[in-house]
């Protein structure tokens, strides 16, 4: 056989390979690690089956525990989840987890209707269907169907889907054996997304209903300028306008923000905190300090858990982050600031990993002990046992002043009154980001 001919054989052989390797959704070998994959729908109790991509560790041995990732996003590309698995979750890969993708009810490939933060079931309603119910039959699946997996399951997730996971510890399954919820919203009128302190949050909440409630998969609002912000003050003008000229009434969560201005029973009756009044697992919470959607949450669904945490299982960790920004990238800056180190790299790889690892495989131990802050300006990590920390801590009174300033000595009833002012006028708002300004959730935001 000639030398050419041979080579030609090794080409064809190695197309071939790779092909095979496609067709079954192995990891490509340039993939640094490499699994096989599965897609199931599996049968919730009412019989709406949800689409659920399986990623196994290959050609490794031994039982793994299984991580379960459920979002309303969309897990139908096996290339991102696989370019997902060798980035963001690298370090959990490398130690070796089955991972199951999950799109929730009526999103993307799963069965079933849609319905945006779907309130929790009543105690004791065998027909009601949540998200808890569906984790948990989705959990009991994944240990009796998954080969070679240890019968112990982890939840995680950011945003919505840390939501998901602080929603399935309710009522969990017996196999649910730890769950991270990152930045996951408790209460969406006093802290978290849609309303800050009251305050609605319009191109937020705008944007974000009009993709998530407008067909199975995301789909984007088209807006007819570039400057969002002229758009929302002259083209849809008074928010009475948004259902006559875009929605029609066919979006129900722009429908409950119109009947429900206030704070009234609606949106406490979404609170996760409000159903949380048992620590049923272990649980890492995680924060960033800087996170423009979702500070809230985490750090409330903590302080609940708190007051019935009696076999130490509740964690805090909140570092120099935006909304996500320990999940991806260095974390090493956030805008112009640099922290002197990589900050998100360190969350992953000395904190969340070996807290899992802790966990679900019983492996190494605990990386500290309540709480873990990350303390800018100092730029160092700060361990408590305890949060709020107690011990050698002064609580003064911070006053406002004229001239834009804070004092610690408060005013004195002899003064001439305010001293700076501002012009509230609908007609000029006061954007928060510079102009123009894209729409919320487009590349490059």
């Amino acid at each position: 056989m000639t030398r050419r001919r041979r080579l030609l054989i090794l080409v064809m052989v190695a197309a071939s390979y790779a092909g095979t390797l496609l067709r079954s959704g192995w990891a490509l070998p340039e993939e640094k690690l490499q699994f096989t994959v599965r897609h199931e729908m599996i049968a919730m109790r009412d019989g709406v089956r949800l689409h659920t991509a399986i990623f196994s560790p290959q050609g490794r041995a031994g039982l793994f525990p299984v991580l379960l990732i459920r979002t309303p996003y969309g897990f139908d590309d096996d290339h991102r989840l696989l370019n997902l698995l060798n980035t963001s979750y690298a370090d959990l890969a490398r130690d070796g987890y089955v991972f199951a993708f999950q799109d929730i009810r009526g999103r993307y490939l799963s069965q079933g209707h849609f319905v945006m933060l779907r309130l929790p079931c009543a105690p004791h309603a065998p027909q009601c269907i949540d998200e808890g119910t569906d984790a948990y039959d989705t959990v009991s699946w994944l240990v009796k169907n998954v080969p070679h997996n240890n019968g112990r399951v982890g939840m995680f997730g950011v945003s919505y889907n840390g939501w998901l996971s602080a929603v399935a510890m309710i009522h969990p399954n017996p196999a649910l054996k730890a769950v991270s919820e990152q930045a996951a919203p408790d209460d969406m009128f006093l802290g978290d997304d849609f309303h800050h302190n009251g305050a609605f949050r319009l191109s937020y909440a705008f944007e974000y209903v009009a993709s998530m409630e407008r067909g199975k998969t995301n789909n984007p609002f088209t807006f007819s300028r570039y400057d969002t912000f002229e758009w929302y003050l002259f083209d849809l003008g008074p928010l009475s306008n948004a259902n006559r000229l875009c929605f029609h009434g066919q979006i129900p969560s722009w429908n409950d923000f119109v009947q429900h201005s206030n704070y009234d029973s609606f949106w406490q009756k979404q609170e996760v905190s409000h159903y949380l009044t048992r620590v049923t697992v272990p649980d890492l919470n995680v924060a960033g300090w800087w996170d423009q959607e979702d500070f809230y949450g985490p750090v409330k669904i903590f302080e609940t858990l708190e007051k019935h945490d009696t076999q130490h299982w509740n964690f805090l960790v909140a570092g120099p982050w935006n909304h996500g920004g320990w999940g991806e990238g260095t974390g090493r800056k956030l805008g112009r600031i640099d922290f002197g180190s990589n900050t998100g790299e360190y969350f992953r790889q000395k904190v969340q990993a070996p807290w899992f690892a802790y966990w679900l495989k019983g492996q190494g131990r605990l990386p500290f002990s309540k709480a873990l802050t990350f303390q800018s300006g100092t730029n160092r990590w700060v361990a408590y046992d305890e949060w709020p920390p107690q011990k050698g801590i002064v609580e003064r009174k911070l006053y406002l002043r004229g001239g834009r300033r804070l004092s610690f000595t408060p005013p004195t009833r002899t003064g001439t009154g305010f001293r700076d002012q501002y012009i509230s006028d609908p007609a000029h708002p006061v954007p928060y980001r510079h102009r123009p300004i894209e729409e919320t959730y487009g590349p490059g935001s």
